[in-house]
């Protein structure tokens, strides 16, 4: 069911709201709400582990077994890496028909509590590494399915499961409900910022569960670049350097011969000034001030793993004034062979428009770049700050009330992001008032995660019989 590239998701400047959301009302007669609850796959469904290893064969060869380890260690763990999988699986499922820009891996460890250029704290979608223009059901579905493999693996009851995510998805449905009936001046400054996170914490939350939302607010703003500074270098020589943690960073230093080392050290340099054309004016005059120190390859996430990704250590106005950047390889969106080719021809710069579409406020340091590697290939990157009071919410440590409060807050969330960019009346108009798209996502979910075990359990067993290695897991806080 591959559906043809289209730049524009907006409606046409003649459609009046009126219009828009009979288009959203009238999508129902050929795609029923009920009809989100089906998921069967297909006799030709593509052998999960085989889209795992077709997405290995471009990635570094000696971290693969990183990510199949963690990908292994648990059926949530597995989901994380698998947003290729579920987006074969996503374009065989029912869509209305309205696009919006999607940010592909919608599951609930990718929303986060992240900085405005205004310092204020905001909690937002983090990760759009797959982001593209397309049916805007499918990032509600990977939302809503993270919440139950999440709840299965926390021990919550069919009940409890069900619950947090029809709260999930009305919070969704309804707050579209609410941003179609707004400006796009309105919706386009709507955001979730630490206040409102306490507002709900006090609404919905225990006294344990507001403390625990405290914490980690306070937490958040403590992960600056200092914090990275203090925790990921050391003094060698007299020198600021990153320090090693093999295999997670590995200083240039460590990676690389003095020959080779040397000419990709001058192409970071080059990289920094060229991704620089990237951002705005202003900030183009901010990063010049910084100079490149050292430079680490460093390990992230868990579907990521195996992609190029290097840190970037650089001092300002002298060393206690650092700066971290992470340059991340960009490659194809997974969604791509569904939804079409991505208009922007640099993969960097399609990450970087769907994140400054998608989020309220992004890093002031957010830019794309393209550069060719020591093997003489050419590669997207897409760059940001390292760390900039970064909050990552730990589920196993959620009771149901909290993955239902937090869901809620995700659910509104991924609403204003897909507000911003498709048609909002149209897809409230084809929502309603009523919960039968809530139930039929509630079905689904579930299915969804029967399936998920499945092809976790086919990744264990592959490890075991020897068809594919994995290393022992590692920490990972992203």
């Amino acid at each position: 069911m591959t559906e043809q590239p289209d730049a524009t998701i907006r409606p046409g400047p003649q459609a009046t709201p009126a219009e828009r959301a009979a288009r959203g009302k009238a999508a129902r007669r050929d795609v029923p709400r009920s009809s989100h609850a089906e998921f069967t796959p297909p006799a030709t469904r593509p052998d999960p582990l085989g889209i795992l290893e077709g997405q290995s064969a471009t990635r570094v060869p000696e971290l693969l077994p990183i990510r199949y380890g963690r990908m292994t260690e648990s059926p949530f763990r597995f989901y994380r890496g698998a947003a290729a999988i579920m987006a074969a699986d996503l374009a065989t499922t029912p869509n209305s028909g309205i696009r919006a820009q999607l940010c592909g891996d919608a599951h609930l460890l990718n929303f986060r509590l992240l900085a405005s250029p205004e310092r204020s704290l905001l909690f937002d979608i983090n990760d759009f590494d797959e982001t593209l223009p397309g049916p805007w059901e499918w990032d509600v579905k990977r939302l809503a399915a993270s919440l139950v493999i999440a709840g299965r693996a926390n021990g919550f009851t069919d009940a409890e499961r069900a619950d947090i995510v029809r709260a999930t998805v009305r919070s969704y449905r309804e707050s579209m409900t609410r941003f179609a009936s707004m400006g796009h001046l309105d919706v386009w400054y709507a955001r979730i910022d630490a206040d409102r996170l306490q507002e709900v914490a006090a609404e919905q939350l225990a006294k344990r569960g507001r403390k625990g939302v405290a914490r980690a607010l306070a937490k958040a703003r403590t992960k600056d670049s200092l914090q990275a500074f203090g925790k990921l270098t050391e003094l060698v020589d007299g020198q600021t350097r990153i320090a090693a943690d093999p295999p997670l960073i590995v200083p240039l230093t460590d990676l690389l011969p003095d020959a080779e080392r040397s000419s990709l050290v001058e192409q970071f340099h080059e990289l920094i000034g060229r991704y620089g054309r990237s951002l705005a004016s202003d900030r183009r005059s901010l990063l010049a001030g910084f100079r490149l120190v050292d430079v680490a390859r460093k390990v992230v996430g868990v579907g990521s793993v195996g992609t190029r990704c290097w840190i970037f250590l650089l001092r300002g106005r002298d060393g206690d004034d650092p700066l971290f950047l992470q340059a991340k390889e960009a490659d194809t969106s997974v969604l791509a062979p569904f939804v079409g080719a991505s208009e922007y021809e640099n993969q960097g710069e399609r990450v970087v428009a769907g994140q400054r579409l998608m989020q309220a406020a992004s890093d002031i340091f957010l830019g794309w770049e393209r550069v060719d590697g020591i093997d003489g290939r050419r590669r997207d990157f897409y760059i940001r700050q390292l760390r900039d009071w970064k909050g990552i919410a730990q589920p196993e440590l959620m009771v149901p009330r909290g993955m239902r409060a937090f869901g809620e807050v995700c659910g509104t969330t991924l609403a204003r992001a897909h507000a911003r960019s498709g048609d909002r009346i149209a897809i409230a108009g084809y929502l309603g008032r009523g919960e039968s798209f809530d139930r039929a996502l509630t079905t689904f979910a579930e299915k969804y995660a029967d399936q998920n075990e499945q092809d976790h359990q086919a990744l264990v067993d592959a490890v075991r019989d020897g068809r594919i290695t994995a290393a022992e897991t590692e920490t990972d806080s992203s």
